[in-house]
């Protein structure tokens, strides 16, 4: 995520992190384990998007990235896209959990 916020210095993006404030899970009605499983944001009418979809709407804030944003929600591409970030999701946070990064 830290190359990303780079990405995003131009657009309003408001990062925040659910390791360091507990209580932003519970904003959003989830526990911290809940929230560690995937990427969640929530976009300017207060619905949030979870997984890929946050990624999707993390592009579309960010003017050079909007391009991803585009291609990413091309029918098949965004269904196969989803899977492989889930997938990646699921692997990434067994990885964290075992090196005990939390």
């Amino acid at each position: 995520m830290s190359s990303q916020k780079k990405k995003t210095n131009q657009c309003k993006v408001n990062w925040q992190d659910v390791h360091l404030d507990h209580e932003l899970a519970k904003n959003i009605g989830a526990d911290v384990e809940f929230v560690r499983k995937r990427l969640h944001a929530i976009d300017i009418n207060g619905e949030l998007k979870v997984g890929y979809e946050a990624f999707i709407l993390i592009w579309e804030n960010s003017p050079s990235e909007q391009w991803k944003a585009k291609l990413s929600k091309l029918p098949i591409l965004r269904q196969t896209l989803n899977i492989t970030y889930n997938i990646f999701a699921w692997g990434l946070y067994k990885w964290n959990k075992a090196l005990k990064h939390w």
